[in-house]
């Protein structure tokens, strides 16, 4: 239906404008009935619909109603699986129109910059690349089917402590590398139709009041044309945050921040004009969502619980799989332990709590897939409820682990320990979980661990047992894609999109997570997950990147379109895979970039790009990726912009962050040059390392020398020569005068870095 927004914000008063600019209560927005405008409802729903039932809490821990619970965030990424997340969306708006709501608030495309956050779960990766391709391929599939999708939580969240009042120092090129860039290839590629601004601060301005944040980058630079939002309750300063470019405030304020607009407008301080572009983003995205509703619309509940499974079945990694203990025999007796194989955890605590529509129980699910239910039997094991040894509950399940052909043990961390609103304190599992591992690994050799966690543990037991697979939360189908993987119907596909460290103080976050007081300083700079440990050379538990597969797979035949380009091209890269296993299975092709000089600092390679390949026993595939600019670029803080350096590139293709399996260079010639303004404190070293200025600089050079004594006297031999050459590295050129006994005056010098500056001037000075 066409309609002229503008001039339905001409018939607007003030006082109706101003009301669409806070929420009508804590789901809908505000309409108004005499102009045909109507309220729209917004949820919950990364991984599943959250639509709470009239006066239910706000946080998700009840009443609302049922919708499919998928994996969340962290298991959607470990599929590395752009195509399924996408699958993942349509289902998610499908089940949005059915229940009539016109926004899905998510996904979360926030850095995992510590294990310790409790909301990692909600969140994608460490790497802002695959980050932001989830994300990409989640709001397409959500937006496809008429439904918008709030992408959050922008910028810099990466904390739950003190998280409506925290500042986060972060550095313009770690900002612009790390934290941005999982959100700026989303904005532009999936154009979602709403984002919604953080609690925090970021460099000491709140979110919800960072106009270099919400309009100069996403809105200018960016271009988006969606409404930004508030997260539920990060509001400081209403009339602030309508200027800096926050058109939407949720909750309701109930006249609280309508009244702070109106303030603002009689004095001046706001204009109608910022008042009417908010007003027409909204009614944009309102009339988008209220042409695409689809009456009386419903969905398949058992098609969406299949995709489910299929998602949690791609989603989780097999971590370990010494002497191939995995696959099981289906004949084989099994001792199932845990209390998690009975009340599983699939799904991660707060805002984003889903009710679902049916839960698959673990051990029913094995049962189901074993030859007979006589060849399992379930054992407690511990009390999920609590951390203390129950030694009644081991010795029976060491009892019964001993008569079995093997133990396959449930193990993981409650909704206590993590989850929406607070940090976790360590990566330990619960004490009573890890005592009863290695209690029955002194009696049973053959111990499988199913991990649920929505974060990286640590595992000093990883030795004790001979497998370990990461479920991750992974939503209410979880119990039939567990008992497919360990009894080898489906080869584990899924790989890691962090790191696991071997202790908590190997990330690079450790000393200054979660910051003190108010104030959090993001010190590592860009060197976030991987790309601290591989550039500090520390082993990790588990690298990025990292899962295994009942198949094996070669690696052949890796080509360049190019091995020369300018910075402003691109090429192709083009791998063959092949599968070598006698299984159907699926592999995750990674590329990464390898800058091998650089004058700046660097991580030792990043995550370009990635495919998930299905492949047949003895089938081969050629897998085809694209490379531009951004491949090879980092953020110049002088330029603003990314920039290439001129040089070699390593292209690394293989199985994770360490696993690589074929290489090739490529020599990258940048087209803009970056030149320092020559100035009486510029290095001789820098000048003569400047491929433009090093020919007039060391003629320049020579002749003042001449007019030096002190450098005169050091001689002509070789090692004269070599300690000059080393001493006029850092040398800045007023020494050439200050040293040359008034024979080097200042108005010579004036005159070599006019001639110098002159070199420059078709180049780009950086004042």
């Amino acid at each position: 239906m066409k309609r002229n927004i503008r001039n339905i914000i001409k018939e607007m008063t003030v006082e109706e404008k101003v009301g669409m600019c806070s929420g009508l209560d804590f789901w809908y927005l505000k309409g108004v009935e005499r102009l045909g405008i109507p309220s729209i409802m917004v949820t919950d729903g990364p991984h599943g619909l959250r639509k709470q039932a009239e006066g239910a809490d706000h946080l998700g821990l009840s009443n609302s109603v049922p919708a499919t619970c998928f994996p969340s965030a962290v298991g959607l990424a470990s599929s590395w699986n752009r195509k399924l997340v996408e699958q993942v969306g349509v289902a998610l708006g499908k089940e949005s129109q059915a229940e009539n709501v016109g926004v899905i608030l998510g996904p979360g495309a926030n850095i995992k910059r510590s294990p310790l956050c409790g909301r990692n779960f909600e969140y994608f990766s460490e790497d802002p690349y695959l980050s932001s391709e989830m994300a990409t391929s989640h709001i397409i599939g959500v937006q496809s089917q008429g439904v918008g999708t709030s992408l959050k939580h922008f910028a810099a969240n990466n904390q739950e402590h003190r998280r409506m009042s925290t500042n986060a120092i972060v550095d313009e090129r770690t900002l612009r590398e790390i934290y941005l860039a999982s959100f700026e290839n989303t904005v532009k590629k999936a154009e979602p139709w709403t984002v919604m601004c953080s609690y925090n601060k970021v460099n000491g301005s709140f979110m919800s009041e960072n106009k270099l944040l919400l309009t100069d980058i996403l809105r200018d630079e960016w271009g988006f044309e969606g409404f930004v939002v508030s997260d539920w309750g990060a509001v400081n300063e209403r009339g602030d945050g309508l200027e800096a470019g926050l058109e939407l405030e949720m909750p309701a304020s109930y006249g609280l921040g309508d009244n702070k607009i109106l303030e603002g407008i009689k004095t001046g301080k706001l204009s109608v004009e910022k008042l009417d572009r908010a007003v027409e983003r909204l009614l944009r995205i309102i009339f988008l969502a209220v042409d695409n509703h689809i009456e009386n619309a419903i969905y398949d509940k058992e098609e969406h619980h299949q995709l489910a499974k299929q998602v949690a079945s791609e989603g989780m990694v097999l971590l370990k799989n010494e002497d191939n203990i995995l696959p099981l025999a289906k004949g084989n007796n099994v001792a199932i332990i845990g209390e998690l194989a009975q009340k599983p955890r699939y799904q991660g605590g707060g805002s984003s709590h889903i009710n679902p529509t049916k839960l698959d129980n673990i051990y029913e699910e094995l049962e189901k897939t074993t030859t007979s239910k006589s060849n399992l039997i379930y054992l407690q094991g511990y009390h999920l409820d609590r951390d203390d040894v129950d030694e009644q509950l081991v010795v029976e399940a060491k009892d019964k682990a001993i008569q079995s052909d093997a133990a396959v043990l449930f193990i993981g961390l409650p909704d206590r320990y993590e989850s929406e609103g607070y940090d976790r304190n360590h990566l330990d599992i619960p004490e009573n979980q890890r005592y009863l591992i290695e209690e029955i690994a002194k009696v049973q050799p053959n111990v499988i661990v199913v991990l649920s966690n929505g974060a990286p543990i640590e595992m000093p037991w990883l030795t004790k047992v001979k497998a370990v697979l990461e479920g991750y939360l992974g939503g209410q189908a979880l119990g039939g894609a567990i008992a497919d993987l360990l009894y080898g119907n489906v080869s584990p596909s899924g790989k890691i999109a962090e790191t696991f460290p071997v202790k908590l103080s190997d990330n690079p976050s450790y000393l200054n997570f979660p910051g003190e007081g108010d104030e959090v300083e993001y010190k590592e700079g860009i060197f976030v997950g991987y790309r601290y440990y591989d550039t500090k050379e520390i082993e990790p538990l588990f690298p990025f990147g990292y899962g295994l597969s009942y198949s094996t797979f070669e690696y052949r035949n890796l080509t360049l379109s190019k091995k020369e380009i300018e910075d402003t091209d691109s090429i192709t890269v083009k791998v063959t895979v092949k599968n070598t296993g006698d299984m159907a299975a699926k592999e995750i092709v990674q590329l990464y970039v390898k800058d091998v000089y650089s004058s700046v600092s660097r991580p030792e390679k990043e995550l370009r790009e990635f495919d998930k390949v299905d492949l047949k026993p003895d089938e081969e595939k050629e897998v085809i990726f694209t490379l531009d600019k951004r491949a090879f670029a980092y953020y110049n803080v002088d330029l603003k912009d990314w920039h290439v350096e001129t040089g070699e590139f390593e292209i690394l293709v293989g199985k994770s962050s360490k696993g690589f399996q074929l290489k090739e260079t490529i020599y990258v010639t940048s087209t803009v040059t970056i030149a320092q303004r020559v100035h009486k404190n510029t290095l001789i070293g820098d000048l003569l390392a400047d491929p433009t200025l090093a020919p007039i600089a060391t003629k320049l050079l020579k002749k003042a020398n001449k007019h030096n004594p002190l450098l005169n006297a050091m001689g002509d031999s070789e090692e004269s020569s070599a300690m000059m050459e080393a001493m006029m590295k850092y040398m800045p050129l007023r020494a050439l005068a200050n040293f040359s006994s008034g024979n080097f005056t200042e108005e010579m010098l004036t005159d070599m870095i006019t001639q110098l500056n002159e070199v420059q001037e078709k180049t780009i000075f950086n004042n």
